[in-house]
C-alpha cells in the first residue's frame, strides 16, 4: 500500500521532530537514497526459502522456543496459542486474526510467517544509538515490562539464504518511554536525568547460529512522542566481541525499525507500568517512517501470546533481508566503554553536551 506525496507532507509538518534535534523528514530521504536500485522486501526469495526448507525449519524451530518459554514460566505448553498475527494489510489499525488456535494446529500455519514480515535495507537507526553495547541475550536489567521473546532470522537478500556470520543489535525504549544511556532533554518525560547516562537497559546484541537465528528475552517498549511504538535493528557483520564482552568494529550491513499491531500497543498500554506514561501517543497510522517502511514491505512483528493475556509475555517473531555488502555509517549518540565521554546526545536547544559515563 503506498500513500500520497500530500498525505506525507501532512503527515511530517504535524510532527518533523520526534526527539529534540531529530528531523525525521531528513531521515526518511536518507533511507529513499539508500533503497534506490535495491529489493524492497523479500518477496522474490519465498520459493527457494520454501523449497530450501527454511521455511519448514524456521516454524518448527519457533514452536519449540515457544513451548519451552512456556515451560520455563510454568505455563501450560499445550493450552491453546491465541490469536497469531494474520495481516490483510499493514496499516490496518488491528493485524490480529480472529482465529484461536489450537494445540492440534500446524507449526507451518501458527509459526511460519516467512514471507509478509520482511524488512527492506534502511538507514533510520534514529538519534539514540549507542556503540559498543554488551553481547547478550536477556536486555532487560530488571526494567519492569511485558516480557517480549524476539526471534530474528536474517537472510542475504542476493542468495535468499540465512546468514550466519551476522551479530544482530537491538535497543528500545523502557516502559515509560526513555532510552537507558542518554542524557537529553526529550528523552522520556520531564528533565534531563544525568544518572540515566550509566544505564545499560534494552541495548544488546547477539550472534546468528547457523541457522542465521538470534533471540532476545527484552520488554516490550513504551511510547514516547512523536514516534509509535519500535524497535531498532542492526545486523553488524565481522566486528569482534571484546574481553569483556562487548562488540567493536566490522560493518554495518543493515538498520532498521520492527513495529508492532496497533491492538497489542493498546493492550500493553492499559498494564502498568506502561499505564503511567505520560507522554503524548503516536499510532502506527500517524507515524511516517511505519508508513514509509510498510509501503513497500511489512515492518510488523508476528506473535503469539505465552499465556492467557498480554501481561504473562509475548513470544515474537520477523524474517528480514540485509545485503551484506552494504556498511552504513551509524551515527552514535554515545559509547560504551570502559570509561568514555558520551557526545552528541541532543538536547532541547539541539545542542551538543558532554557526560563521562563508566560501563
Amino acid at each position: 500500500m503506498h500513500f500520497s506525496t500530500l498525505f506525507a507532507g501532512a503527515a511530517l509538518a504535524s510532527y518533523a521532530i520526534a526527539h529534540p534535534g531529530h528531523d525525521i523528514h531528513a531521515e526518511m530521504q536518507k533511507r529513499e537514497a539508500a533503497l534506490a536500485g535495491l529489493p524492497r522486501n523479500l518477496d522474490h526469495c519465498a520459493e527457494k526459502l520454501e523449497a530450501r526448507g527454511i521455511t519448514a525449519e524456521a516454524a518448527a524451530r519457533r514452536e519449540a522456543a515457544f513451548r519451552k518459554a512456556r515451560e520455563e514460566r510454568g505455563i501450560d505448553p499445550d493450552s491453546p496459542q491465541l490469536k497469531a498475527r494474520d495481516a490483510a494489510t499493514v496499516l490496518a489499525t488491528s493485524h490480529l486474526s480472529g482465529t484461536t488456535y489450537s494445540p492440534s494446529t500446524a507449526a507451518s500455519v501458527l509459526f511460519a510467517g516467512m514471507n509478509t514480515c520482511v524488512l527492506s535495507p534502511e538507514v533510520t537507526q534514529g538519534p539514540y544509538y549507542v556503540g559498543g553495547e554488551f553481547v547478550r541475550p536477556d536486555i532487560r536489567d530488571g526494567q519492569k515490562g511485558v516480557e517480549v521473546i524476539l526471534d530474528t532470522l536474517v537472510i542475504d537478500m542476493s542468495t535468499c539464504n540465512p546468514v550466519t556470520n551476522a551479530m544482530i543489535e537491538i535497543w528500545h525504549t523502557n516502559s515509560t518511554g526513555v532510552y537507558g544511556g542518554i542524557v537529553a532533554n526529550g528523552n522520556g518525560a520531564g528533565t534531563r536525568d544525568p544518572s540515566n547516562a550509566y544505564n545499560t537497559f534494552h541495548r544488546g546484541l547477539q550472534h546468528v547460529d547457523s541457522s542465521g537465528v538470534a533471540q532476545f528475552i527484552t520488554n516490550f517498549p513504551g511510547h514516547y512522542t512523536g514516534r509509535t511504538t519500535h524497535i531498532h535493528v542492526l545486523a553488524h557483520l565481522n566486528g569482534a566481541v571484546t574481553s569483556k564482552g562487548k562488540y567493536e568494529g566490522g560493518t554495518n550491513a543493515h538498520v532498521g525499525q520492527l513495529f508492532f499491531d496497533q491492538s497489542l500497543i493498546s493492550q500493553v498500554e492499559a498494564v502498568s507500568p506502561y499505564s503511567t506514561n505520560t507522554q503524548s501517543l503516536t499510532t502506527n497510522s500517524a507515524d511516517s517512517i511505519f508508513r514509509q517502511e510498510a509501503a513497500t514491505s511489512d515492518p510488523v512483528v508476528h506473535y503469539s501470546f505465552l499465556g492467557s493475556s498480554v501481561s504473562q509475555g509475548i513470544f515474537a517473531w520477523v524474517a528480514f533481508g540485509i545485503n551484506t555488502s552494504n556498511n552504513f555509517n551509524v551515527g552514535q549518540a554515545a559509547s560504551l566503554a570502559a570509561t568514555v565521554t558520551v557526545t552528541n546526545a541532543q538536547t532541547g536547544t539541539a545542542t551538543a553536551t558532554t557526560t563521562t559515563r563508566t560501563a
